[in-house]
């Protein structure tokens, strides 16, 4: 009698050590709520952090009036823009192309400024010679700083040869 119970306790506890699928499927159905749940929160969190995107100023110092020769048109890469220096006085322009987004290049020898990704080009007044470019290159707002250098709002579009700069 003793063996007898012996051995029903011995195959009770070897099914106790086993789930029953009933038990199998809580646990698969409560570990994946958690995981589910934790995702959740992780994009809630990150839905609501802020979402700031640090750019820098539109408004750039773009160096003296002597450092731009008398009939010149000079590219600052950093800001993309060009300081012509022309007959009536100084302006500035956009050096992005309007065509695509690319940036212009100021070519000496034929004195134009051209777009090296699909073959627009310039006059250095900005207005269109060539190419698939649909507008001129915009005029920016400039205008001399109280320390003498030129000031230049990248975010200001005004109207060609409305605005020179005397210095």
């Amino acid at each position: 009698m003793k063996d007898q119970e012996d051995e029903q306790y011995a195959v009770g506890a070897e099914e106790d050590r086993f789930l029953s699928r009933r038990q199998f499927f809580i646990k698969v159905g409560v570990r994946s709520l958690a995981v589910a749940g934790a995702g959740a929160t992780v994009f809630a969190a990150q839905y609501l952090s802020p979402n700031v995107l640090y750019e820098p100023s539109p408004i750039v110092s773009a160096g003296r009036p002597e450092h731009f020769p008398a009939n010149s048109v000079t590219l600052d890469p950093r800001f993309a823009v060009y300081i012509v220096h022309g007959p009536k006085g100084f302006y500035a322009m956009s050096s992005i192309c309007t065509h695509l987004g690319c940036m212009t290049v100021w070519k000496q020898d034929p004195g134009v400024i051209a777009c090296p990704c699909h073959g627009s080009t310039f006059r250095p007044d900005g207005e269109v010679i060539g190419g698939p470019a649909p507008r001129p290159l915009p005029w920016l707002k400039m205008w001399l700083g109280s320390d003498g250098e030129f000031m230049v709002d990248r975010s200001t579009i005004i109207s060609p040869e409305s605005e020179y700069i005397q210095a």
